[in-house]
């Protein structure tokens, strides 16, 4: 029996005694854990300040809200991080909105007094930046923020900044293409790779997924849905889109929008994932890559970003 036929009795009427261990296991950790997925109306959970015309002169936080500042207070963006991972969270979130334009010089001491952290604190989160390509610093002139052609704008933390920020069309646009090019590819590549334990695995997670939308859990859902998305570029033997995967799961995290089919879980979607694992199980490179192609383009909004061919 074809995945896809197997897949009718999962879905809204799915029965909770139906639902498999690794499920049941999955759903539980989903529900348990703090996510850190975006939601619908999560797109403004960052507060980002309006830009300014005097920007170019103090600071961009003289001036704002104290407690905006004060790292360890914040909930917004924290995740569980430490006092250096918020801090990176907060300035990256600047630099990337704007708040902190290209050339701003970034003074330790005052970021230090300003979001009440030391200056080890400090010196590691600028690190960190710098490893993005976010700032620079160099002997007499200090840490100045770059420009965004100097950005490594595949860094996970880089999209998830831009997306939920005033660039997040642009962002989702440019991540939508990206995934375009690559996922399809990856679908085919990886129908040359039957090894079982991955196909068994990709099975679970489109039945996590459909058990997940009988029960109306969507971080479940969503999360069944990016490990299948990242084990299927990690299996397509290419090591270059192998280092991709992140990219895509980061993209899967924050999408937020009706771009792709993987943002809300729904029959056509469930069905889309199906084939493609049918597709895997026998081999069939180019029905793996026209269901992915098929899974991207499952709202009708995306035809504004991958157009359909033209008819000749």
């Amino acid at each position: 029996m074809l995945f896809t036929k197997a897949l009718k009795g999962v879905g809204v009427d799915a029965d909770k005694g139906c639902v498999s261990t690794l499920a049941h296991t999955m759903m539980t950790a989903a529900r348990s854990a703090d996510s850190g997925l975006a939601s619908s109306g999560g797109l403004d959970r960052y507060p980002y300040a309006e830009a300014s015309a005097d920007r170019v002169g103090a600071p961009a936080w003289e001036g704002t809200d104290p407690e905006l500042g004060r790292v360890s207070r914040r909930a917004a963006g924290s995740r569980g991080r430490g006092l250096h991972g918020q801090l990176v969270q907060q300035l990256g979130q600047m630099i990337v909105s704007g708040d902190l334009g290209a050339d701003r010089p970034l003074v330790p001491e005052e970021i230090g007094q300003r979001f009440e952290v030391s200056r080890t604190v400090v010196r590691e989160s600028l690190r960190v930046l710098e490893a993005k390509g976010l700032v620079s610093a160099r002997p007499n002139v200090g840490t100045r923020v770059r420009p965004v052609s100097d950005w490594n704008l595949l860094d996970p933390d880089i999209i998830e900044w831009r997306a939920f920020g005033p660039q997040r069309d642009d962002q989702r646009r440019e991540l939508s293409e990206l995934r375009w090019t690559i996922e399809p590819l990856a679908a085919r590549l990886a129908a040359g790779h039957g090894r079982e334990d991955v196909q068994q695995r990709l099975s679970d997670m489109v039945e996590i997924m459909g058990h997940a939308m009988g029960q109306g859990d969507a971080l479940t859902f969503a999360r069944a849905d990016a490990e299948f998305h990242s084990l299927l570029i990690q299996v397509a033997g290419n090591r270059m889109l192998e280092h991709l995967s992140g990219i895509v799961s980061a993209a899967l995290q924050v999408s937020g929008g009706p771009v792709t089919g993987c943002e809300r879980p729904n029959e056509a979607s469930l069905a889309h994932h199906g084939r493609i694992v049918d597709a895997l199980a026998d081999g069939d490179g180019a029905a793996a890559e026209a269901a992915m192609r098929q899974l991207l383009t499952v709202h009708p909004e995306v035809e504004r970003v991958v157009p359909a061919p033209r008819e000749h």
